[in-house]
């Protein structure tokens, strides 16, 4: 049969025993807290990913709308300027060419003069 231990040795196995103890319960937080972590991340990176498709859905639906309304205020604009364009060609129509208005001022002009040198 071998010695009882002695009572420094007993003290040091109960300490080493605590310490042991000690050290698995941080190793346990340790663990669970990563384990938390790598929750999150994922969660995190789930959320990340809905996000970037929904805001990729939203600005394909914005520019779509963009495009339907740049169309719309082209037909629109265009509808606003064909009376326009109308009145235009119409004052067009009824204008004297500027060869035709100064003949007539030169006309004009030499009758007045040949009234007054006849006067």
């Amino acid at each position: 049969m071998s010695p009882p231990p002695e009572p420094e040795t007993q003290a040091v196995a109960v300490e080493l025993e605590r310490l042991r103890g000690t050290v698995t319960t941080g190793f346990a937080e340790v663990k669970g807290s990563l384990a938390v972590l790598v929750e999150r991340s994922t969660r995190t990176e789930q959320d990340l990913a809905r996000l970037r498709t929904e805001t990729q859905r939203s600005l394909e639906a914005l520019e779509a709308d963009t495009e339907q309304g740049l169309v719309r205020h082209r037909a629109e604009t265009q509808r606003s300027l064909d009376p326009l364009k109308a009145d235009v060609e119409a004052l067009k129509a009824r204008r004297w060419p500027l060869g035709v208005v100064g003949a007539v001022a030169g006309i004009v002009g030499a009758a007045t003069g040949a009234i007054a040198l006849f006067r």
